[in-house]
C-alpha cells in the first residue's frame, strides 16, 4: 500500500510540473519588471539631449558599449563591452539621475545595410560597415557551432540544441548573430538610444534583436534565498559547536577521544577531516579502483576548464585544433562517464555477490533501493537548493543572465532532480545540469536487480550469463538507437 502511494505521488508530481511548465514565465532570478518600469521616452529624450551636449559623459557611454568585434575574421563574433564600467555610470545634473544601462543584442549576419557617405560616419564609436565576414569564415564558424552545441550537450545543456541541426544548414547565414553590448541611459531603450547617440537604425537598415538588459541591484531576493540562508546558518553553526567542543575536549581537557560524544562531534570539521583524509587498506578491497577514479577526475576536471568558457574569442583557431593530434588527449575526456558508470557496476557486483541469495535479495529489495537513495539524495537537494537561491547574488557580470537561467531551471524543475528523472523530464530545463550522471546512475541501480537475481543464483555459469547477457542486450540497444536516429559516432566528428 505504502509503495502504490509513493508512485502515484511521483507520477503526480511528473505531470504537475510538467502542465506548469506548459506556461511561459520570465526569468525571476532578474527582475523583469523592474527593467519595464524604468523605461520612460520622454526622459530618454531629456538625458540624451544632456549626454550630447557633455563630452565627457558621452564618451563613458560609447567606451563601455557598442563595438565591433576583435578577431572577427578568427570567428569571433562576441564583444562584451564593459559591463561594470556601464553600471557604474551615475551622474545627477539638472534634477536628472543619469544612470547606465546594460544591454546585450544580436545582430543577424544575413542583412544588408544602407550605409551613408563614409564622411557621414566618420568619428562615430561604432561602423556598422565592420560587420562583414567572409563567406568561407562563416561556413567554418558554423561547424564550429554545431560542434560545441553537441559538446554542450554532452555537459547537461540542451539549450537549442536540436538534434536535425547537427550539420550545417544551406544557408550558413541563417542561425549565425554578432553578440554585441551597448550602455544606455536607464530610462531609454536600446533602439532609441542608437538611434539619438550613434546612427539611425531605421535609415542604415540596422536589424538586431534585444537579447536582455541589466541594471544595478535587478536581481530580488526570494523566498528560497532566506530558506537557504537559515539553513546553512544553521549548519555552520552546529559545525562551529562540534569543532570547539571536539577541539575543546582534545586538546584543551586532553580527554580521551572515546570520552567525548559522538553525537556532539558528528559535525566537527576536525573529527571529519581526519576522516577523510585518513586511508585504511580493507581486505578484499579493488585497490587499482582508486587509482583509476583518481585519474578519471583529474580528466573530467581538466576536459571542463576548456568547455567551460561562455564563448571563445577565436573558434576558427579552435575548430582547427580540436581535431589536431595535440587534442585528442582532452576530446577523448568523454571516455571517463563510461568509466564511472563501469567502476559502478563493477562495484555493485563485487560487494553484494556472495553475501545473499536470491530470496534474501529480494525480500529487502526496498532497503536497497532506500540506502541508494539516501546514500546520493541529500547532498544533491544541498546542491540544488544553493543553485536555486542565494547562488544567484554571489556576483555579477556581463554572462550573468546564463546562471540567472540555471538558477530559474533549480526553482522550477528541482523535484525533477530530487526523483532523478531529470534526464528524461524536460532535459533542456534541468536543474544542476551536470547532474544528469547521478540520474543515470541511479536509473541504473533500480534496474539492477534484473541481473544480480541470476548472480545470487550461487552458480557460476549462471552468474556469467547474465552479465554478458545484460552487456549484450545494452550494446544492441544503444546501437540501434544511435542508428535510427541517426547520430554520429563521437561528439566531436568533423564535418
Amino acid at each position: 500500500m505504502e509503495l502504490n502511494s509513493i508512485l502515484i505521488f511521483i507520477c503526480a508530481s511528473i505531470l504537475n510540473v510538467n502542465c506548469y511548465d506548459i506556461i511561459q514565465r520570465q526569468n525571476d532570478a532578474i527582475n523583469a519588471s523592474y527593467l519595464e518600469e524604468v523605461l520612460d521616452a520622454q526622459e530618454c529624450d531629456r538625458q540624451v539631449k544632456l549626454i550630447r551636449g557633455n563630452a565627457l559623459m558621452l564618451l563613458q557611454f560609447a567606451d563601455s558599449g557598442l563595438r565591433t568585434p576583435r578577431g572577427i575574421l578568427t570567428g569571433n563574433t562576441v564583444d562584451l563591452g564593459n559591463y561594470h564600467q556601464c553600471l557604474g555610470i551615475y551622474h545627477q545634473l539638472e534634477e536628472m539621475h543619469i544612470q547606465g544601462k546594460y544591454c546585450s543584442i544580436e545582430v543577424p549576419f544575413d542583412q544588408k545595410f544602407h550605409l551613408p557617405r563614409p564622411q557621414d560616419l566618420k568619428g562615430l564609436p561604432f561602423n556598422p560597415s565592420s560587420l562583414r565576414v567572409d563567406n568561407a569564415t562563416i561556413k567554418r564558424m558554423e561547424k564550429y557551432d554545431v560542434m560545441r552545441r553537441l559538446m554542450r550537450a554532452v555537459g547537461g545543456n540542451f539549450d537549442r540544441f536540436d538534434l536535425e541541426a547537427r550539420s550545417t544548414p544551406e544557408n550558413p547565414l541563417t542561425n549565425m548573430v554578432f553578440r554585441l553590448s551597448v550602455c544606455v541611459p536607464k530610462p531609454c531603450t536600446t533602439e532609441q538610444a542608437i538611434t539619438s547617440l550613434l546612427f539611425n537604425i531605421s535609415q542604415i537598415g540596422f536589424k538586431y534583436t534585444d537579447h536582455y538588459c541589466r541594471l544595478p541591484n535587478d536581481k530580488p531576493w526570494v523566498t528560497a534565498d532566506f530558506v537557504a540562508v537559515s539553513l546553512f546558518a544553521v549548519l555552520g553553526f552546529l559545525t562551529l559547536m562540534s569543532t570547539c567542543y571536539d577541539i575543546g575536549g582534545r586538546f584543551i581537557l586532553k580527554k580521551d577521544v572515546k570520552q567525548l560524544s559522538l553525537l556532539y562531534r558528528s559535525f566537527s570539521v576536525y573529527t571529519n577531516g581526519e576522516i577523510l583524509t585518513t586511508f585504511k587498506s580493507v581486505p578484499g578491497t579493488i585497490q587499482s579502483l582508486d587509482g583509476i577514479r583518481t585519474l578519471a577526475m583529474l580528466w573530467v576536471i581538466l576536459g571542463h576548464t576548456y568547455g567551460t568558457e561562455p564563448f571563445a574569442a577565436n573558434p576558427m583557431d579552435t575548430y582547427s585544433w580540436m581535431f589536431s593530434a595535440k587534442a585528442l588527449w582532452l576530446t577523448a575526456a568523454t571516455m571517463t562517464v563510461d568509466t564511472f558508470f563501469t567502476m559502478s557496476g563493477v562495484l555493485l557486483v563485487y560487494t553484494t555477490a556472495g553475501k545473499m541469495n536470491q530470496m534474501t535479495f529480494v525480500k529487502n529489495l526496498h532497503w536497497f533501493y532506500l540506502n541508494r537513495f539516501m546514500r546520493v539524495t541529500p547532498m544533491l537537494g544541498v546542491v540544488a537548493l544553493l543553485q536555486a537561491s542565494f547562488y544567484n547574488q554571489i556576483v555579477d557580470g556581463p554572462y550573468w543572465v546564463t546562471v540567472a537561467d540555471h538558477v530559474k531551471r533549480c526553482r522550477d524543475n528541482w523535484l525533477m532532480t530530487m526523483l532523478h528523472v531529470q534526464n528524461f523530464m524536460r532535459p533542456e530545463t534541468m536543474c544542476v545540469t551536470h547532474s544528469w550522471y547521478i540520474a543515470i546512475d541511479f536509473q541504473l541501480y533500480v534496474i539492477s536487480p534484473v541481473i544480480l537475481f541470476w548472480v545470487f543464483s550461487g552458480k557460476s555459469r549462471t552468474a556469467w550469463s547474465s552479465l554478458l547477457g545484460g552487456l549484450l542486450v545494452v550494446l544492441i540497444i544503444s546501437t540501434g538507437y544511435c542508428f535510427y536516429m541517426d547520430l554520429p559516432g563521437g561528439v566531436i566528428v568533423p564535418r
